[in-house]
């Protein structure tokens, strides 16, 4: 290769290097806090984030790149991203290449990360940096992973760490850090820790009105009377989280607690369309998300969590079983696709008024009327199971009452008493040993009597035989005979070359000196 074509050859390389730098710049660019000097606070809230009242939570497994432009076209002004781990973030790439998986549309962003490490959380968010609008620390996950790893809630009560971990990102990030945390059940602690979050260099903190205990079926109602005390004595913008199942919950919070915007996580995921105000059908937000499926790929269990999620209220309903088995071994966007649209087209008619639709009639037990015991409604609030709608969980109060009565019919089902044929009482371990001797006696019944029909043999014939020989006296005479006993699975026709050779077998002696006189002794036997 001349030394003209060599050079050419490397212009052309450094020409497709660029090009690819370009692709990768108009799919990940350069946030606004990146193309200004870094700003804090408030100037940050409405120079950056736009400010933002409509706030899509970090989610994990949830809030991936599909569903944050989902919800952003539908009235989210703010998405997080679900949480990363930071020590993953740092050693792995490809676990730092899909947390970071971006676009023009999704903006702004705000990147949550998990850890307990000031060194590794900055080494972490210097990767980040460039490709969001702000660094955010989990400091609310309550759940036992969380407490494993000593992270989330569980940092709560370290304050000189959580200062530690805070002022050092915020020293040497070109992006603002932000908090989320919960609240402690002292609302005086709980301003107290917010306000060492802000002397840290927190620039926005948000404000989970649930203590680290409430989670589960014991979540409870959030507590927006701490939330306005903590909005009261920081001086930082603030957001609010939690009891948002609809935009009036967003508005309500807002004029309450004074918050600056309100993020929602649960009520979002039922209805993506939360903050537009907006109740669609879960069939048209079902086709809308796995069309930004197709465009933003995402792991199989991100979607299926989603579909489970929008869902949830149809397929709760017990004619809808065998779509939530199908929904559950879906294996690709198609077979997605192609369970919401029949769930579409068998409520489609309901929803367009062309057939009634009658809970009773259609869901409830045969025969129940609502007056009775046994009446099972098809949805709650009064909402078609077809509408995006939100998902209440038991107050924890009631959660426990009926725990406790399951345990106490759980209790009366152990003291159950049983008794024999006698009429003596017995235990049920007991019962069950004598019900196990009985099939031993009907079966042991059944065989007596039922004896091998070859002479001198007194072993007893096989149930299933159709020579009513015992196995061995079956074995010798479908060796002999070249025949098949299907009742012993004695297959002899396809090996017709084996033979018998103890010939002093005592149910079959002499047999084997040829097959005439063999033939003839058996029917002699058998006779």
């Amino acid at each position: 290769m001349t030394k003209g074509n060599q050079d050419q050859q490397e212009n052309n390389e450094m020409n497709e290097e660029n090009e690819q730098n370009d692709n990768q710049n108009q799919n990940f660019p350069i946030p606004a806090c990146l193309r200004q000097p870094k700003l804090s606070g408030y100037e940050f809230y409405h120079k950056v984030l736009g400010s933002p009242k409509y706030v899509v939570a970090p989610m994990v497994d949830m809030s991936e790149l599909a569903w944050r432009i989902l919800c952003r076209r539908h009235g989210a002004q703010l998405c997080y991203t679900p949480m990363f781990h930071s020590s993953c973030f740092v050693k792995d790439v490809k676990y730092r290449k899909e947390a970071i998986q971006s676009c023009p549309e999704d903006r702004p962003l705000i990147l949550q990360f998990c850890g307990n490490d000031p060194k590794t959380l900055l080494e972490a968010a210097l990767l980040a940096q460039d490709h969001c609008d702000a660094i955010d620390i989990n400091l609310g996950c309550p759940q036992a992973i969380a407490k494993r790893g000593h992270y989330g809630a569980f940092l709560q009560d370290e304050w000189n760490l959580l200062a530690e971990i805070v002022s050092t990102l915020h020293q040497h990030l070109s992006v603002p850090v932000s908090c989320k945390i919960r609240v402690f059940d002292d609302v005086n602690k709980t301003i107290k820790y917010a306000q060492m979050l802000e002397r840290a260099g927190a620039q926005l903190i948000t404000v989970h009105g649930r203590t680290r205990e409430q989670k589960g079926p014991l979540t409870g109602l959030a507590d927006w009377k701490i939330i306005k005390k903590v909005r009261e004595n920081i001086k930082i913008p603030m957001f609010a989280n939690g009891n948002i199942c609809c935009i009036r919950d967003v508005h309500r919070c807002i004029e309450e607690t004074g918050v600056d915007g309100v993020m929602s996580a649960e009520g979002n995921l039922q209805n993506p369309f939360i903050f537009e105000g907006s109740s669609p059908t879960v069939w048209d937000v079902a086709l809308e998300y796995l069309d930004l499926i197709d465009k933003y790929p995402a792991p199989l269990n991100y979607v299926r969590g989603h579909m489970f999620r929008i869902f949830q209220h149809v397929l709760a309903l017990k004619s809808n079983e065998a779509s939530r088995d199908e929904m559950g071994s879906a294996r690709s966007n198609d077979e997605f696709r192609g369970i919401v649209q029949r769930l579409a087209e068998k409520y489609k008619q309901y929803h367009e008024g062309i057939i009634p639709w009658n809970e009773e009639k259609n869901e409830a037990k045969a025969g129940a009327t609502e007056k009775e015991d046994n009446y099972v409604p098809d949805y709650n609030l009064h909402i078609p199971p077809w509408i995006c709608q939100p998902y209440y969980r038991l107050p924890p109060e009631q959660h426990k009452q009926m725990m406790e009565e399951k345990m106490r019919l759980a209790n009366e089902r152990g003291k159950k008493r049983y008794f024999d044929k006698d009429g003596n009482e017995v235990s049920h371990k007991h019962l069950k040993k004598l019900k196990r001797a009985e099939k031993r006696a009907k079966a042991k019944g059944e065989r007596t009597g039922e004896m091998c029909k070859a002479r001198k043999c007194s072993n007893t014939k096989g149930l299933k035989c159709e020579f009513h020989l015992c196995r061995q006296c079956c074995r010798n005479k479908c060796l002999m005979e070249i025949i098949n006993c299907n009742g012993h699975k004695i297959f002899t026709v396809e090996n017709s070359s084996e033979k018998i050779e103890d010939k002093n077998d005592e149910c079959y002696q002499g047999q084997v000196d040829n097959n005439v006189n063999g033939q003839q002794q058996q029917q002699e036997l058998l006779s």
